[in-house]
């Protein structure tokens, strides 16, 4: 059997789903009472529809209409105009149809309930229609089959970074969970604190089975509350990036259904770490091999693909930090990176080459924030190694040491920087497009401009 990056046993790729695979859901689980159609939106915000059971098999003969605009909505689901995708083209509807493997039950619901991920398309006569542009998953799966004329596939694992918080009343904050000493602390990769929250761990990965979703390894990471979890290496990226989006809904309500609340926020705790997501990406040739552990390409191929993430890192980074908290999370001294920078086994770079056998190699993307879009990251870091890949770019010498004291281009310090420099780069145009530049820009401007306007409470007690 194949071996991950990681040395791991590879998860099989998702294979197309049969026509009967409602039919088969039937026959395991019987009518639930609910079917929820979970769409991502450009904000990797579940959108979608409530179904009766009765209604399961319809999903996959008829799809499910839902306008094309959803992926024109901001943040916080609200149209944004300057998209020019709304009422401007009447605001059509498009067809969303299932994503092959996603039909899965709900463990947390309160009542029978099945849930499936689509996919939008464009009607324009054929059955299907065609794959609509401004649906993130589609941008990603155009670059994946730009790997096809490689003879090369993606092996990616996604890590998801969290906080359980105690619920506050409508409108507080939620507090954080101090499970052992009842203090506010650092205490890194505690086993006391996975023991203070093993109930609802537990349930977690009890969930993970039974949607089949490849959950590995969970920590205790650097503050109270805080946990990760991993992700098993999918020889299909497409399907790493469905795992993940899954694995976020799927935390938030086991932990709701435990009275607490989870967040992917990238920078909740003003004094802890941030939230993190973190990508690893070998490439798989078409006997199972390790791309990068081949003898006489490998180490130049790999030093490719790491100088292409590292040319395009700056042009990409509103992908990797899509919000205005985001970027309170990229501060030197919090394993968050700040530079454009690479280096092997060194957890203070961008790009990381993890330490251990040549079979194992990988890169490791850190810049994400947890609650980024899977697919846009994913999308972003495939296009960055190709252009590495197809442009033989050599990356700088490999940092050693801290690269926090290292002299290098910086990342973008503020959201503005990210939306001007995303908004004008080729890079950005030639991998998405120069529609899904403009659309994704003008979105992010906007919510920007909407976090400016705001007075902060800290500004009326110095001021006022």
């Amino acid at each position: 059997m194949p071996v991950s990056a990681s040395g791991q046993p590879l998860q099989p790729a998702a294979q197309e789903a049969p026509a009967d695979e409602a039919a088969a859901y039937l026959n395991a689980f019987g009518t639930p009472d609910v079917v929820e159609v979970l769409l991502p939106d450009t904000s990797g915000i579940l959108r979608g529809k409530w179904l009766p059971g009765s209604s399961l098999g319809k999903v996959w003969k008829d799809g499910v209409a839902i306008p094309l605009s959803i992926f024109g909505l901001d943040v916080w689901g609200c149209e944004v105009e300057a998209t020019q995708i709304h009422l401007e083209t009447g605001d059509k509807d498009g067809l969303c149809w299932p994503v092959p493997g996603t039909l899965k039950p709900v463990p947390w619901a309160s009542r029978p309930t099945a849930q499936v991920l689509i996919t939008m398309h464009q009607p324009d006569g054929s059955a299907r229609g065609a794959p609509w542009r401004l649906d993130p998953r589609q941008q990603l799966a155009k670059i994946v089959s730009r790997f096809d004329a490689l003879g090369l596939t993606p092996c990616v694992a996604f890590e998801l970074e969290f906080y359980l918080l105690k619920p506050g009343a409508p409108g507080e904050v939620p507090q954080p969970v101090f499970p052992a000493t009842g203090q506010a602390r650092q205490n890194m990769y505690s086993m006391s604190d996975l023991d203070a929250f093993s109930d609802v761990l537990h349930e977690i990965r009890e969930a993970c089975v039974a949607q089949g979703l490849p959950a590995d390894t969970v920590i205790s990471e650097a503050a109270p509350g805080q946990f990760e979890v991993n992700l098993y290496h999918r020889v299909d990226p497409m399907a790493a990036a469905d795992d993940a989006i899954l694995l976020r809904r799927l935390i938030d309500g086991v932990a709701r259904r435990n009275g607490l609340r989870a967040t992917f926020m990238a920078k909740p705790l003003a004094d802890f770490a941030g939230n993190g997501m973190h990508v690893h990406v070998s490439l798989v040739e078409k006997d199972g091999a390790n791309h990068f552990a081949r003898p006489d390409v490998g180490d130049a191929a790999l030093r490719h693909a790491a100088g292409g993430l590292l040319a395009t890192m700056i042009d990409s980074t509103l992908l990797f930090v899509p919000s205005f908290n985001g970027y309170r999370r990229l501060v030197p001294g919090s394993y968050a990176p700040v530079s454009v920078t690479w280096g092997y086994d060194n957890r203070s770079v961008a790009v990381r080459v993890p330490n251990g056998p040549p079979k194992a190699r990988r890169l490791e993307h850190r810049i994400a924030g947890a609650e980024a879009h899977p697919h846009l990251v994913l999308a972003a870091i495939l296009a960055g190694m190709l252009e590495g890949l197809e442009q033989k770019i050599e990356p700088p010498p490999a940092l050693v040491g801290n690269a926090y004291d290292h002299e290098a281009p910086k990342l973008s310090p503020a959201m503005a920087d990210a939306v001007a420099r995303f908004s004008t780069s080729p890079f950005i145009a030639k991998a998405f497009g120069e529609e899904y530049r403009r659309v994704y820009g003008v979105m992010k401007a906007e919510e920007l401009a909407a976090f400016t306007r705001v007075i902060l409470p800290l500004e009326y007690e110095t001021y006022l």
